[in-house]
Protein backbone atom coordinates (compact mmCIF):
# COMPACT_ATOMS: atom_id res chain seq x y z
CA UNK A 1 0.00 0.00 0.00
CA UNK A 2 1.27 3.45 -0.93
CA UNK A 3 1.89 6.07 1.77
CA UNK A 4 2.00 9.80 0.92
CA UNK A 5 4.62 10.47 3.62
CA UNK A 6 6.82 7.49 2.72
CA UNK A 7 6.56 8.41 -0.97
CA UNK A 8 7.76 11.96 -0.31
CA UNK A 9 6.89 14.90 1.90
CA UNK A 10 4.29 17.38 0.74
CA UNK A 11 6.46 20.38 1.60
CA UNK A 12 10.11 21.32 1.97
CA UNK A 13 12.23 19.36 4.45
CA UNK A 14 13.90 22.04 6.58
CA UNK A 15 15.42 19.78 9.27
CA UNK A 16 15.96 16.06 9.71
CA UNK A 17 17.90 13.43 11.57
CA UNK A 18 17.84 9.65 11.24
CA UNK A 19 14.30 9.29 12.71
CA UNK A 20 12.40 12.55 12.19
CA UNK A 21 12.03 15.40 9.75
CA UNK A 22 10.45 18.83 9.98
CA UNK A 23 8.59 19.80 6.83
CA UNK A 24 7.58 23.35 5.99
CA UNK A 25 4.17 23.25 4.33
CA UNK A 26 3.87 27.04 4.44
CA UNK A 27 0.30 27.18 3.18
CA UNK A 28 -0.64 30.61 1.80
CA UNK A 29 -3.25 31.02 4.56
CA UNK A 30 -0.96 29.67 7.33
CA UNK A 31 2.52 31.16 7.38
CA UNK A 32 5.04 28.86 9.06
CA UNK A 33 2.79 25.76 8.94
CA UNK A 34 5.06 22.80 9.70
CA UNK A 35 4.77 19.04 10.14
CA UNK A 36 6.97 16.74 12.17
CA UNK A 37 7.10 13.39 10.39
CA UNK A 38 8.43 10.08 11.60
CA UNK A 39 10.64 8.79 8.80
CA UNK A 40 9.88 5.09 9.35
CA UNK A 41 6.34 4.02 8.56
CA UNK A 42 4.39 3.55 11.77
CA UNK A 43 0.66 4.04 12.12
CA UNK A 44 0.09 4.89 15.80
CA UNK A 45 2.11 6.54 18.56
CA UNK A 46 1.62 3.41 20.67
CA UNK A 47 3.23 1.28 17.93
CA UNK A 48 6.62 2.81 18.82
CA UNK A 49 8.71 2.65 21.97
CA UNK A 50 8.47 5.26 24.69
CA UNK A 51 11.84 6.84 23.91
CA UNK A 52 10.78 7.54 20.33
CA UNK A 53 7.39 8.83 21.51
CA UNK A 54 9.18 11.34 23.75
CA UNK A 55 11.60 12.27 20.97
CA UNK A 56 8.72 13.02 18.58
CA UNK A 57 6.91 15.16 21.14
CA UNK A 58 10.14 16.96 22.07
CA UNK A 59 10.53 17.86 18.39
CA UNK A 60 6.88 18.99 18.11
CA UNK A 61 7.26 21.22 21.17
CA UNK A 62 10.55 22.69 19.92
CA UNK A 63 8.91 23.57 16.61
CA UNK A 64 6.01 25.17 18.50
CA UNK A 65 8.37 27.30 20.60
CA UNK A 66 10.25 28.45 17.50
CA UNK A 67 7.08 29.30 15.56
CA UNK A 68 5.77 31.28 18.52
CA UNK A 69 9.04 33.17 18.75
CA UNK A 70 9.15 34.07 15.06
CA UNK A 71 5.48 34.75 14.30
CA UNK A 72 3.85 35.60 17.65
CA UNK A 73 0.56 33.91 16.66
CA UNK A 74 -2.66 34.23 18.61
CA UNK A 75 -2.68 30.41 19.00
CA UNK A 76 -0.75 27.33 17.92
CA UNK A 77 -2.70 24.29 16.78
CA UNK A 78 -1.19 20.83 17.21
CA UNK A 79 -2.88 17.97 15.40
CA UNK A 80 -2.18 14.33 14.66
CA UNK A 81 -5.20 12.76 13.03
CA UNK A 82 -3.61 10.54 10.36
CA UNK A 83 -6.97 9.36 9.05
CA UNK A 84 -6.10 9.98 5.39
CA UNK A 85 -2.40 9.23 5.81
CA UNK A 86 -1.93 6.54 8.49
CA UNK A 87 1.70 7.44 9.20
CA UNK A 88 2.80 9.21 12.39
CA UNK A 89 3.03 12.94 11.77
CA UNK A 90 2.13 16.07 13.73
CA UNK A 91 0.86 19.35 12.31
CA UNK A 92 2.10 22.55 14.01
CA UNK A 93 0.07 25.49 12.74
CA UNK A 94 0.44 29.13 13.78
CA UNK A 95 -3.05 30.63 13.94
CA UNK A 96 -4.14 34.24 13.84
CA UNK A 97 -7.52 35.81 14.59
CA UNK A 98 -7.53 37.20 11.04
CA UNK A 99 -6.92 33.85 9.31
CA UNK A 100 -9.60 32.35 7.07
CA UNK A 101 -10.88 29.78 9.59
CA UNK A 102 -10.17 31.22 13.07
CA UNK A 103 -11.39 30.18 15.63
CA UNK A 104 -12.36 26.95 13.85
CA UNK A 105 -10.05 24.24 12.57
CA UNK A 106 -8.08 25.16 9.48
CA UNK A 107 -9.55 22.03 7.84
CA UNK A 108 -13.10 23.31 8.20
CA UNK A 109 -15.21 25.75 6.22
CA UNK A 110 -13.71 29.19 5.70
CA UNK A 111 -15.35 31.92 7.74
CA UNK A 112 -13.77 34.83 5.84
CA UNK A 113 -11.26 35.55 3.11
CA UNK A 114 -8.45 35.81 5.67
CA UNK A 115 -5.03 37.32 5.30
CA UNK A 116 -2.64 35.90 2.72
CA UNK A 117 0.51 35.13 4.65
CA UNK A 118 3.76 34.88 2.75
CA UNK A 119 6.83 33.60 4.55
CA UNK A 120 9.71 36.01 4.02
CA UNK A 121 13.20 34.77 3.19
CA UNK A 122 14.40 36.15 6.55
CA UNK A 123 11.65 34.31 8.49
CA UNK A 124 12.48 31.06 6.70
CA UNK A 125 16.20 31.48 7.41
CA UNK A 126 15.47 32.18 11.09
CA UNK A 127 13.19 29.13 11.30
CA UNK A 128 15.85 26.83 9.83
CA UNK A 129 18.61 28.33 12.00
CA UNK A 130 16.58 27.96 15.20
CA UNK A 131 15.56 24.38 14.32
CA UNK A 132 19.19 23.42 13.82
CA UNK A 133 20.20 25.08 17.09
CA UNK A 134 17.36 23.46 19.06
CA UNK A 135 17.25 19.98 17.57
CA UNK A 136 20.78 19.13 16.49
Amino acid sequence: MSCAICDGSEGEIIWSDNTLRVVLLDHIDYKGYCCVELISHQKEMTDIDEALQFNIMRCVFKVEVILRRIFNPDKINLASLSNKTPHIHWHIIPRFKEDAHFPNSHWGEKLRQGLRQTLSAQEKKELITLLNQSLS
